[in-house]
C-alpha cells in the first residue's frame, strides 16, 4: 500500500512538467530530471523554515516580546554563520558534480573529505566566540537588560552546534552533487519532530523536567542539528548513497581545496553582502513606523512561498550543468540552464499568481495589525517573484560552472547601489545618516514608494546581470578550467 501510495504521488508530480511540455514551455526529458532533483531541495527548505517558525511560536507562548526578541537577535547571529555555510556548499556542489560527471568518483569522495575539514576550520571559531562572548555580542544590538540576558543564554547554547549544522549544509549539498537530493530530504525531516518535541519538554517543562524558557529552545535546535550530522556521516560511512568517506587515505588534496575554496569565497561575499544589507533597509523601514516594518515582514514570509521553488531548480541547475561540463558535454550543460529557468518561472508565476488573489485572507490569517499595507507589500514582493527565480536559477547554473564572482557583483550592486540608495528617497529630509564620519540627510520624503521601486530594481538588476552572463557562455571556460585544476592534484 505504501508503494502504491508513493507511486501515485510520483505520478501526480511527474505530470507538472509533462504538462509545461505539452504547452510547448519545457523539453519533458530535461523538465523531469531538473524537477525529481529540485523537489526534495523545495520540500527541505520548507521544512526548515517551519522548524524556525515553530521556535519563535513556542517562545513566544511560553515567555513573551522580551524572548522573542532576544531569539531574533541570536538568530541574526546564526545567519552569518547559515551564509559562510552556503558559501561553502556551493563550493562542494560544483567540484563534486564536475568530478562525478567526468566518472571521477574517487575524486567526488575525496572533495567530500576536503570539506569536511573546511567546515571544521570555518566553523569551531564561531563556535568558540558564541561561546565566550553571547551576552556583548547580544549588547551591539540592543540595550534592554532583559533582552540581552535571554539572548545571550540562547546564543551561547546556539552556537555550540555550528559545526554540526554547517555539516549538513554541505553534506545536503554533496549529495546533491551526485544527483541525490532525497536521501538530504530524509535525513534533514528529521528535524522538524526532534525539534519540536524537545522544544516543548524543555522549553514549558513537560512531565519531570524543569522548565528551562528560552535555554530549551536553544537545545532543541542543536539536539536536531547534532542528529542530522550524525545521519549524514553514518550515511557516508556507509557508501550506499553516492559518496563515501573512508579512513583510508589520502585525505587532503589541496588542489581540490583551492578548487572548492576559489568557488566559495564570492558566493560567501555574496551572502554577507546581502545579510548587511538587510540592517540598514531595516532602519530605513522603522523609521516609516512600526506598522510599515511589520507588513514587510508578513508580506515577505507569505511571498517566500513563491519564491522557495527557485532555490530548488537552482540546486538542480547547479548539479546537472556542473555534471554535463564534467563530461564535456557543454551543449547540454547549456540547455539543462535555460530549462531551468523556464520551470522555475512557470512555478513562480503560477504560485505568485495564487498568492496574489489570496492576499487580504493570508494577510487576515496572519494577524496583520494593517491589512491593506500588508497586502500591498504580498502584490510588491509578487510582483518580483519573476525577477528572483530568474536571478536565482541562472545564479546556480552558474555556480555548476563554478563562475561565482558575477553572481557575487550582482548582489554587490543590487544591494548597495540600486536597493539601499533608491529606498533612503523614502526618509524624510530631516533624517540624517553618518557615512564615513559625515552626516548626510539623502532622503527626498519619497516614503513607500522608494521602498517598493527599490525592491523591484534590485531583484530586476540581479537577473540581468545572471542572465546576461549566462548567455556570455563565459561559464563554460570556467568550468572546464576549475575540472582540470582540481585533477592536478592527482597526476
Amino acid at each position: 500500500m505504501r508503494s502504491t501510495l508513493r507511486e501515485e504521488v510520483r505520478s501526480a508530480l511527474d505530470a507538472y512538467p509533462g504538462a509545461l511540455a505539452r504547452l510547448g514551455i519545457l523539453d519533458r526529458e530535461m523538465g523531469e530530471e531538473i524537477f525529481d532533483l529540485a523537489v526534495p531541495v523545495i520540500v527541505t527548505g520548507s521544512l526548515r523554515t517551519l522548524v524556525r517558525t515553530v521556535d519563535f511560536f513556542m517562545v513566544s507562548l511560553a515567555l513573551g516580546a522580551a524572548a522573542v526578541a532576544a531569539l531574533q537577535f541570536g538568530f541574526q547571529y546564526s545567519l552569518l554563520t547559515l551564509g559562510i555555510g552556503l558559501a561553502l556548499a556551493s563550493g562542494t556542489i560544483s567540484i563534486v558534480s564536475r568530478f562525478t560527471g567526468a566518472g571521477e568518483s574517487a575524486r567526488a569522495n575525496l572533495a567530500l573529505e576536503q570539506s569536511l575539514w573546511l567546515t571544521l576550520c570555518l566553523s569551531t571559531p564561531f563556535a568558540v566566540v558564541g561561546w565566550v562572548w553571547p551576552a556583548p555580542l547580544i549588547d551591539v544590538l540592543t540595550d534592554d537588560p532583559a533582552v540581552i540576558e535571554l539572548g545571550g543564554t540562547y546564543l551561547k547554547l546556539l552556537m555550540i552546534s555550528t559545526p554540526f549544522h554547517f555539516w549538513t549544509i554541505v553534506a545536503s549539498r554533496a549529495l546533491a552533487g551526485v544527483g541525490n537530493t532525497r536521501t538530504p530530504m530524509y535525513i534533514r525531516t528529521s528535524s522538524l519532530p526532534v525539534n519540536t518535541a524537545v522544544n516543548a519538554v524543555l522549553i514549558f517543562g513537560l512531565g519531570p523536567v524543569p522548565a528551562l524558557g528560552i535555554a530549551g529552545a536553544a537545545i532543541g535546535t542543536t539536539v536536531a542539528n547534532v542528529l542530522q550530522a550524525a545521519l549524514f556521516t553514518a550515511a557516508f560511512f556507509s557508501g550506499r548513497y553516492g559518496l563515501e568517506l573512508s579512513l583510508s587515505g589520502p585525505h587532503v588534496d589541496r588542489s581540490i581545496m583551492r578548487e572548492i575554496v576559489r568557488v566559495s569565497l564570492p558566493v560567501s561575499g555574496s551572502q554577507l553582502a546581502t545579510i548587511a544589507a538587510r540592517f540598514p533597509f531595516l532602519f530605513i523601514l522603522g523609521t516609516l513606523g512600526t506598522n510599515v516594518v511589520a507588513a514587510y515582514a508578513i508580506g515577505r514570509r507569505i511571498v517566500t512561498l513563491a519564491r522557495m521553488p527557485a532555490w530548488g531548480y537552482a540546486t538542480a541547475s547547479s548539479t546537472l550543468v556542473g555534471q554535463a561540463l564534467g563530461d564535456e558535454d557543454d551543449a547540454s550543460a547549456e540547455r539543462y540552464g535555460w530549462q531551468s529557468v523556464r520551470i522555475s518561472l512557470a512555478t513562480g508565476v503560477i504560485l505568485g499568481s495564487l498568492i496574489v488573489v489570496g492576499a487580504r485572507p493570508l494577510a487576515l490569517l496572519f494577524g496583520a495589525d494593517d491589512v491593506g499595507l500588508t497586502v500591498t507589500f504580498i502584490y510588491v514582493f509578487s510582483a518580483a517573484v519573476v525577477g528572483f527565480s530568474i536571478s536565482r536559477t541562472f545564479q546556480g547554473a552558474l555556480r555548476g560552472a563554478g563562475d561565482t564572482r558575477i553572481p557575487f557583483y550582482a548582489s554587490l550592486i543590487g544591494n548597495y547601489l540600486i536597493r539601499l540608495p533608491i529606498a533612503a528617497l523614502a526618509l524624510s529630509g530631516s533624517v540624517t545618516v553618518g557615512l564615513l564620519g559625515v552626516s548626510i540627510a539623502p532622503g527626498l520624503g519619497l516614503g513607500l514608494t522608494a521602498v517598493y521601486v527599490s525592491v523591484w530594481a534590485d531583484i530586476y538588476a540581479r537577473a540581468a546581470i545572471n542572465w546576461g552572463r549566462y548567455r556570455s557562455d563565459r561559464w563554460k571556460e570556467i568550468g572546464r578550467a576549475g575540472v582540470a585544476r582540481a585533477r592536478a592534484g592527482a597526476d
